[in-house]
């Protein structure tokens, strides 16, 4: 048995402005010619911050802009709703200084050249902030901290920049793994499609914990459940919902599998239907996943391994949910630790931090399949990827 997760939920009662700083949630979709492209990096070689291209779908096209904004260590990025401010986790800053909480930082957005202005950095309440998303009204910022063990919200001005946290709340336990699993690992955090739920998937708990939301508040509260577990040594990393918002699929960074869920969004209740393995069979070398994410019809759902160097793809089936493996194709580079579509659904782009490459893949409208089409090799330890669209 796994520990149960024991937690106190911290209420910080000084709110900032919670005024909506976006434009409508559901706004209409157009697609512009060109999109700014930003890679968020880690600056332990030759990496200073978040670097931006322009990319063009019509083509695949991508054009070097340089350095946008010098920071620590930003390697999960998030862009607002509104397009007009870019938020960085800088998940080492202070690392050499014991005891200093780690950092957020937030960024306007130049619409029309996609340069970077510093707006401000706010503490973590935590350390080695490694994930970030952005609630539903565009005004709060949901934070994971891996290394503590920790999740946070904060508050977002209307003028973009962030407000002291709301909620904090510290997890406990542990579980199989020696040295993965001692503590705690807040890896991810994202509200519900409703708004209404956040869930953190936790590497060292072996839980997705579910938290009921308040977001005019900025308030996090235990669901009942608390959480969903997973078999012992699974190491839960990142979470995609399936758009139809009935089912959640969770990728184990430590056991290389997909663990997929049924959804009650009225509880924010998960059930474990199937587990899968993201890796070929009779694969005996080292590998853990990174990152899931699933195409905008619903039909297919991609996952990288980090080691054998490849996107496993996975076809959805329509009336269960179930996954049943496509193909595995090379990432075209080492350490793929992020992966996104791009606005169109046209491209994936692969963020190979081993060997400082992103590598562009067409993505086959029809079958799902990806074909790699062009390689970046001048973006150093590449882990994020985030689009803006340019403004004209």
């Amino acid at each position: 048995m796994l520990p149960r997760l024991l937690r106190t939920v911290t209420v910080v009662t000084a709110l900032a402005s919670t005024a909506a700083p976006g434009m409508p949630a559901r706004a209409a979709q157009v697609s512009p010619a060109e999109y700014f492209v930003y890679f968020g990096t880690y600056n332990r070689t030759a990496g200073k911050g978040i670097y931006a291209y322009r990319f063009q779908p019509a083509t695949g096209a991508l054009a070097s802009l340089g350095l946008a904004a010098e920071t620590p260590h930003p390697s999960f990025l998030a862009v607002h709703p509104n397009r007009r401010f870019l938020y960085a986790v800088n998940e080492h800053e202070g690392e050499d200084l014991p005891g200093k909480n780690n950092t957020v930082s937030a960024f306007a957005i130049e619409p029309t050249t996609g340069k970077l202005t510093f707006l401000n950095k706010v503490s973590s309440r935590g350390e080695g902030p490694c994930h970030l998303s952005i609630d539903k009204t565009g005004r709060m910022l949901l934070v994971a901290n891996y290394r503590s063990g920790s999740v946070v919200v904060l508050p977002i001005h209307p003028d973009g920049e962030l407000g002291e946290a709301t909620a904090f709340d510290q997890h406990q336990g542990k579980s199989i793994d020696p040295v993965r699993q001692a503590g705690p690992h807040a890896h991810f955090i994202l509200p519900s499609p409703d708004n209404r739920f956040a869930l953190t998937a936790d590497l060292g708990l072996d839980q997705v914990v579910v938290y009921r939301f308040e977001a005019s508040r900025g308030r996090l509260a235990p669901n009942d459940p608390p959480f969903a577990a997973f078999r012992p040594g699974t190491g839960p990393r990142h979470l995609a919902f399936h758009p139809a918002a009935d089912a959640v699929y969770v990728n184990g960074e430590i056991a290389s599998t997909v663990t997929a869920f049924t959804y009650n969004a009225k509880a924010g209740t998960l059930g474990e239907f199937q587990t899968i393995s993201t890796l070929p069979a009779g694969f005996a070398g080292s590998s853990t996943t990174a990152e899931i994410q699933i195409d905008r019809a619903g039909r297919f759902l991609y996952v990288s391994n980090r080691g054998h160097n490849s996107i496993a793809m996975f076809a959805i089936d329509k009336a269960t949910k179930k996954l049943a493996l496509v193909e595995h194709v090379p990432t075209g580079g080492n350490t793929p630790r992020y992966f996104t579509f791009d606005p169109t659904g046209s491209y994936l782009l692969v963020a190979n931090q081993g060997s400082n490459t992103v590598v562009v893949h067409r993505v086959d409208a029809n079958t799902g399949r990806i074909t790699p089409v062009r390689t970046l090799t001048d973006v150093p330890e590449p882990v994020s990827i985030v689009f803006v669209p340019v403004k004209r």
